[in-house]
């Protein structure tokens, strides 16, 4: 860290932030294998909680390696510094007051424990895609088993790179057993239950 910084304290706060939206603010953190539904449901909840009048914002992890991790590669280095910016970016929208919705393989069990450690206690939900390998791979929107497999795509979450499943998330979604809205409709159910929402 650079010498003299000093923490500049807001007039506003979050909470305060907060209630001008009606809403709780919180970080919905989507992990999982790529093909697993990541960003599909995400952006299924956003457009649900924005058409019930909510304030959101939605981090994709193919969006985020255009700009504002343009820099890092696939390496496990470069893969924890991707999380820690993602999630710095995230705790900023958060004390803005908004519902932050990120989208990110995510694969180490160590940086999503640095992003939850952020956030204020209730505020971090972990969403593990549990959607099987093979359900996955069989997918393959972008192409990129078949190339990791050829061996053309080196580090590849689930082939030659290891994916760390989360042991208690907050939610659990298989999405080759449960429909786009059967998932949205379990995640705006644990929103209301713990408050962060008040309407359906």
């Amino acid at each position: 860290m650079a010498d003299n910084i000093v923490w500049h304290d807001h007039k506003i706060t979050r909470a305060e932030r907060s209630v001008n939206k009606n809403q709780k603010p919180c970080l919905l953190w989507f992990t999982g294998l790529s093909g697993s539904g990541k960003s599909t449901i995400a952006n299924a909840l956003d457009v649900a909680l924005h058409n019930r009048g909510y304030h959101t914002f939605l981090l994709d992890g193919d969006n985020v390696r255009h700009g504002l991790c343009k820099d890092l590669g696939f390496s496990d280095e470069d893969r924890v510094e991707n999380i820690r910016r993602i999630g710095e970016v995230s705790k900023l929208f958060t004390d803005a007051g908004l519902i932050v919705l990120s989208a990110f393989i995510s694969p180490f069990t160590s940086d999503r424990l640095l992003v939850r450690n952020l956030m204020p206690s209730g505020e971090f939900i972990e969403v593990f895609m549990d959607t099987p390998l093979d359900t996955c791979e069989q997918r393959d929107p972008k192409g990129l088993y078949e190339k990791a497999r050829a061996g053309e795509i080196r580090n590849f979450t689930g082939i030659d790179s290891p994916y760390e499943a989360p042991e208690r998330p907050e939610v659990r979604l298989d999405t080759s057993v449960m429909s786009v809205d059967q998932c949205v409709d379990k995640l705006i159910g644990y929103l209301l239950e713990r408050n962060l929402i008040t309407q359906v």
